[in-house]
């Protein structure tokens, strides 16, 4: 990152746009495409694929991994996220099965220590899957529930029935058909001292102004330490953006008809309501002090207070307005991405008309 020195280019990765790249140690990363499929690359050896995954029926957006069990975890907009055993792989790919389906399906995202799964759609709802077994075979229907504030509708999360493809940039705004079927969902099994494993949260999570026009969740970014969730909500209209901060309020429920209420929103943005239709990819900074936002043709650095404390030491009784540290503009076109470096003290963003820049602060 420091020299921009060019390493390789790989070409024909993949047959069409490659939407997410995930590195799984120092040497294997994977990518996932419009083309419907994941692709696992080995950096010693980069003229051929280790091997070609398939198993999406659409286009595939997100790729997370759990490093203690070597597992891949990936979803599409074919609605389900799959899981693929990398610890057996071949030429001919690696085992893989269906582990959950919903209806609208954005994004999905482990927390840090794997303990939970969260999954946005573009129907307003946000999923969570608490104490998360991956290695847990679940069929539809096989998810505990726990109830959860503001679900005012009732159907088609775990359907089987598979969505159709989104047309690109122009998220399908739902506010008619909620995620949750109950002919297809049995009762919790409680296990001792806790929620059942894999126990499912259904959540329409507050947002500043949308209480009654409904809300698209586009971008879905977890805060590094797992303190909380980073969510980039936009109207069914179009006509407005938020960056709104949710931490995590742990515990099960009191009373097994009391709600689990896991998200309360603690901080929240306007955006500029420019590029409209088109997913903008926000980050939290490598130490959580710090949100990087696309704005406009620039992006936002966003912190909780003026002095970017860390998100513990400035929780506020209700919620609060993010402070803009520092805008930073070199795009003659809308920016779509931002990045924070993991290693360098860097910030890259990449806009529509396919320019990326790089960011370092002076001292």
């Amino acid at each position: 990152p420091i020299s921009s020195k060019h390493i390789k280019t790989l070409s024909e990765a993949h047959e069409d746009c490659v939407n997410n790249i995930r590195f799984l140690d120092n040497r294997l990363f994977a990518t996932c495409s419009d083309d419907t499929t994941i692709a696992l690359w080995d950096l010693r050896k980069l003229n051929t694929k280790v091997c070609t995954l398939h198993g999406h029926t659409s286009w595939v957006k997100n790729i997370e991994y759990d490093t203690n069990t070597r597992l891949l975890v990936t979803s599409g907009f074919d609605g389900n996220v799959i899981i693929w055993d990398t610890n057996r792989c071949t030429e001919d790919g690696c085992p893989h099965k269906k582990f959950f389906h919903t209806r609208f399906l954005m994004r999905m995202r482990l927390t840090p220590d794997c303990s939970k799964m969260l999954i946005s759609t573009s129907s307003g709802y946000l999923l969570i899957l608490h104490d998360l077994d991956l290695n847990k075979s679940l069929e539809v229907g096989s998810y505990p529930i726990l109830r959860a504030r503001r679900t005012t509708s009732s159907s088609d999360i775990t359907s089987s029935g598979s969505s159709g493809p989104r047309a690109v940039g122009s998220p399908c705004h739902q506010n008619n058909s909620g995620p949750l079927s109950e002919k297809t969902l049995s009762r919790p099994s409680q296990r001792e001292g806790g929620s059942p494993r894999n126990s499912l949260e259904v959540l329409t999570p507050e947002v500043p102004g949308e209480r009654d026009r409904g809300n698209c969740i586009t971008s879905l970014q977890l805060h590094p330490k797992g303190w909380a969730t980073l969510l980039r909500c936009s109207s069914n209209t179009d006509d407005q953006e938020w960056t709104c901060v949710y931490e995590f309020q742990e515990g099960a429920p009191v009373r097994p008809v009391s709600p689990r209420c896991s998200l309360r929103l603690t901080h929240c943005i306007e955006e500029a309501n420019v590029g409209r239709g088109y997913i903008k990819e926000l980050c939290f900074s490598p130490d959580g002090r710090m949100i990087s936002s696309p704005h406009g043709f620039g992006i936002r650095l966003l912190g909780f207070d003026a002095h970017c404390s860390e998100l513990v030491d400035c929780l506020p009784r209700e919620a609060s307005p993010l402070r803009e540290i520092r805008s930073l503009y070199s795009h003659n076109d809308v920016v779509l991405t931002t990045k924070f470096s993991p290693t360098h003290c860097q910030i890259a963003s990449g806009c529509l008309s396919g320019r990326v820049s790089l960011y370092q602060p002076k001292f």
